[in-house]
């Protein structure tokens, strides 16, 4: 049996929700129309989703609390949709748990590639070999159970952050360049864009440091790039 990919589109603009929905059955995938975020919040609590394209100007609960629930009980890609194009409310909302940020208007082709790549990506990490732990000083990931632990504390990660992490932990002592980072994770040709990666690196280290203040996890190489300190 062909498994069902299932994805949640949370646009309240009745065409744009239309045209998304289509693009994703012609991908081949179940599409789920919600028009406001408390209506998405019922979809969420009543089955489980693949991926959640968000818009972020919503009635009811807006775009961005709706985000910052997401992410914090689960780790499925969810894309931002949005007409906001300023710099700061694109980090804001990778900071907050976005996977992708994709800017109104859009290309159809873009949109269809990104959430194929998307899907590959989540699909590759929840097949990561059964019961395989990784140990570096107070932390411990569970590649079985995709759980991240520091000190006993539990973090939620993106899917995208927990890949990154899972790439330190398993190379412990390497140091790793942005241009790995990317490639590594994105699974695409890195062209430089500094910002992506400092934002996915700035954000773990945050919640890394939500348990544990005083300490440093996350090493920057100066030219080099980023690797685990012992």
């Amino acid at each position: 049996m062909v498994e069902e990919i299932k994805i949640l589109v949370v646009e309240d603009d009745n065409d744009i929700n239309k045209l998304l929905c289509n693009i994703i059955k012609k991908s081949g995938y179940i599409s789920q129309p919600a028009y406001s975020g408390t209506e998405a919040m019922l979809y969420l609590e009543k089955k489980d989703w693949d991926m959640v394209l968000l818009d972020l100007m919503l009635p009811g609960m807006s775009g961005d609390e709706l985000l910052t629930k997401i992410a914090e009980q689960s780790n499925i890609p969810l894309i931002i949709i949005s007409a906001k194009l300023d710099q700061q409310t694109k980090i804001g909302m990778l900071r907050s748990g976005a996977d992708d940020y994709i800017t109104k208007p859009f290309d159809i082709e873009e949109v269809s590639a990104r959430i194929d790549s998307h899907l590959r990506r989540y699909k590759r990490i929840n097949k990561l070999p059964n019961a395989k732990r990784l140990v570096h000083r107070s932390i411990e990931v569970d590649q079985d159970a995709k759980t991240i632990f520091v000190q006993g504390n539990e973090l939620n990660f993106t899917a995208r952050e927990y890949e990154i992490f899972v790439l330190f932990m398993s190379s412990p002592k390497k140091v790793f360049t942005k241009k790995n980072l990317f490639e590594s994770v994105w699974k695409e040709e890195y062209y430089g864009d500094d910002n992506t990666i400092n934002v996915h690196i700035s954000n773990i280290r945050s919640k890394l440091a939500s348990v544990t203040p005083d300490e440093e996890y996350i090493e920057t190489v100066w030219g080099m790039g980023y690797r685990l300190k012992t």
